[in-house]
């Protein structure tokens, strides 16, 4: 059974949010992520955004769309998106797409 995601897994830590993201991102999880982390940013004055994806086996084109949507709002505020803890496969995803260029991949 895939675990659900919850406000704890939204933790600002100096102005940083950190995100840890479910097993799986697909349409619906990407668009619950996209809300609350976009309350968080507006609610918390948040300046950079780190998502991770230690748990993280699967994501769809949505969650690209997400990190990208992420991207475009925080950088408004001159704030960065990172990505740590990223597997092979969804890595690849994140260089086929070339959101590796906007978004810090962290080992």
């Amino acid at each position: 059974m895939v675990r659900r995601m919850e406000l704890q897994d939204f933790q600002v830590i100096d102005q940083c949010l950190c995100v840890k993201l479910p097993e799986e991102i697909d349409h619906h999880h990407a668009e619950w992520i996209c809300e609350t982390t976009d309350r968080q940013i507006m609610q918390q004055k948040v300046t950079n955004v780190v998502f991770d994806f230690e748990s993280t086996k699967f994501m769809d084109s949505s969650g690209v769309g997400m990190l990208i949507g992420r991207y475009r709002r925080i950088s408004c505020f001159g704030g960065k998106v990172y990505c740590i803890h990223v597997d092979r496969q969804i890595k690849r995803m994140l260089y086929l797409s070339g959101v590796y260029r906007i978004i810090e991949i962290m080992d």
